[in-house]
């Protein structure tokens, strides 16, 4: 749960900074988080390389050299403005908050559930399901429940 924490940090420092494109460490979990915010638009591309830059050449990650995988995220602007304004995380290591598909239904509808504010038009959140990380609209389809990992708009 602790990369959450990091991508949702690195991702609004970079908007922040203005910064063409940003690193976050290889893992499963960054990479489901990225690819979600590439198909809802936030980033417009996700590339995998070193702590250098991104590879020109497919490199795959081995044992040896598992310590210097990034992957890369180029940030997306919109007339000088970022895409991206806010990027936190809902669960934390002390306190996980798992929705049933219901649960989701009311959330994705805008209606608050719980402690959680629902969502509002231009934003995402972001579940971890028994299917991998999708953001709620695809989770309220699929009618799958899971953990509140983040939200993005």
């Amino acid at each position: 749960m602790v990369g959450v924490y990091d991508i949702c940090a690195r991702v609004q420092n970079g908007f922040r900074a203005r910064l063409g494109r940003i690193a976050v460490p290889e893992t499963k979990l960054n990479l489901s988080v990225s690819r979600v915010l590439y198909n809802q638009g936030f980033v417009s591309s996700v590339t995998r390389g070193t702590h250098l830059g991104p590879d020109a050449t497919y490199t795959p990650t081995t044992n040896l050299n598992v310590a210097e995988r990034r992957l890369w995220l180029s940030l997306k602007y919109y007339q000088d403005q970022p895409v991206l304004r806010k990027m936190s995380c809902i669960s934390k290591p002390s306190r996980r908050i798992t929705c049933s598909a219901n649960q989701l239904q009311t959330l994705a509808s805008g209606q608050p559930w719980n402690i959680i504010k629902g969502v509002i038009p231009g934003e995402i959140m972001i579940v971890s399901t028994t299917r991998g990380v999708v953001d709620i609209q695809e989770a309220v389809e699929l009618g799958l429940g899971g953990t509140l990992l983040a939200r993005a708009g």
